[in-house]
């Protein structure tokens, strides 16, 4: 998957699912343990399509609209982050004053588009359903007593109580300093108790709050003890059913630097469709099994991951851009990004060969005035009642490397659109 910004190109190489998958009643395909062999010292957590009928906690579909306004608002925070006028939340925590325990009241119970996966914490240890973010540096998860507010999950929330090895992290302690860099905000600290308080915010206006914490983290049959995470008091925003959230960005408190010390900064992950399962592997891979493209860093946001973009081919022809088109204009690889997004030279261009390329075919019916702003061009199949009914003929090139690009299609109407 793509996501361009104004300033940043945005884009995901994997096998990612469309804009919306055809549905699918049933889960056809899961991870085997044969696919799972793919790395000699790694440890490997399946990923499940929020809405497939694989995941532990699927969710149904949701408009077109509502799923590029949650996209839009993920855009704008990174643009801001680039910029360096990242926002961050107005006020303290309500939770500085150690206030009382209140009545549980469900938070915003709108859908998630992030991929999840399940993980173990505490001693002994229960499993969570947490939501799995390349674009984010801090873990957390809803605790009990919710102080504040805690949102609809699957999952029974977590009470640090019933674990022997939770501890609340002091507010003199370095983890506590590190949060700004993690969360974007500064930590504060309890007026009674002396403990850390975290505010992690997200550009839809999503936010957890609660105490920064220490418990033994497990999961694929290992457990890494002093894991550093939030017990949130206070959750509220897009989270979906999911527990919380798993951030994998270059950052100290981030979980690959946490686990670095053991299985070394390397992850890998495969996308999963609607109608299958993916993973998640952390871990070094078996050597001479991949090719590989390189994760830059950049000034601008150090704890977000790059790529250098060489070129777009479409029929195995270039797009006919020069290449400072995309060498000028940083590229971000972002998990959490739903809709690939290209500087308007670039975006023109590749909207053009797609045109002289899905024109040709019988079921094209050209240039399709589409709803959604965010794809100006767009071709309509009539006829075409699934993915295997139109033409595949986009081929995206990173360096080095050349991957075949499933484009966004859309099936709200009758027949299919294939959308840039």
């Amino acid at each position: 998957m793509w996501l361009v910004l104004p300033f940043v190109f945005s884009l995901l190489l994997l096998n990612v699912a469309s804009v919306k998958d055809i549905s699918t009643p049933k889960c056809t395909s899961e991870i085997n343990d044969e696919k799972q062999q793919l790395n000699s010292s790694g440890l490997y957590l399946t990923l499940y399509h929020p809405r497939s009928p694989c995941s532990p906690a699927p969710l149904p579909s949701l408009p077109f609209s509502t799923i590029f306004a949650h996209d839009n608002s993920r855009v704008a925070s990174l643009e801001a982050r680039l910029s360096k006028n990242s926002s961050t939340r107005s006020g303290s925590s309500k939770l500085k004053e150690d206030q009382a325990q209140v009545p549980l009241s469900p938070g915003t119970s709108v859908q998630v588009g992030n991929y999840v996966t399940r993980i173990g914490l505490g001693t002994p240890a229960s499993s969570y359903i947490m939501i799995v973010d390349t674009g984010s540096s801090f873990c957390w998860l809803q605790c009990m007593p919710c102080i504040i507010e805690c949102h609809r999950q699957v999952d029974p929330i977590f009470n640090p109580e019933s674990s022997s090895t939770y501890y609340k992290v002091p507010c003199t302690a370095s983890e506590c300093s590190a949060l700004e860099s993690a969360t974007l905000n500064p930590s504060e600290c309890s007026n009674k108790s002396n403990v850390c308080i975290y505010q992690a915010s997200y550009g839809d206006g999503s936010f957890s709050d609660g105490y920064l914490s220490r418990d033994t983290l497990s999961f694929a049959g290992s457990s890494f003890p002093n894991f550093i995470y939030g017990c949130g008091q206070d959750n509220e925003g897009l989270f979906g059913l999911s527990a919380g959230l798993i951030g994998l960005a270059r950052n100290k408190l981030s979980l690959l630097y946490q686990l670095a010390p053991s299985l070394g900064k390397t992850f890998s992950y495969c996308l999963p469709s609607t109608s299958s399962s993916g993973y998640l592997s952390i871990g070094s891979s078996k050597p001479g099994q991949y090719s590989y493209t390189p994760l830059l860093s950049n000034s601008l946001a150090d704890s977000l991951y790059f790529l250098k973009l060489s070129s777009i081919s479409v029929s195995s022809q270039p797009i006919g851009v020069s290449s400072s088109s995309y060498t000028s204009i940083p590229t971000i690889i972002d998990s959490g990004t739903v809709i690939s997004r290209l500087p308007s030279d670039v975006y023109t261009a590749l909207s053009k060969a797609g045109g002289s390329c899905y024109g040709r075919d019988s079921k094209s019916t050209g240039l399709f005035d589409f709803r959604y702003l965010l794809f100006r061009q767009c071709f309509k199949f009539e006829g075409a009642s699934s993915e295997s009914d139109f033409p595949r003929r986009c081929h995206d090139k990173a360096p080095g490397n050349e991957c075949t690009h499933r484009c966004n299609w859309l099936n709200d109407m009758p027949g299919i659109c294939v959308g840039y």
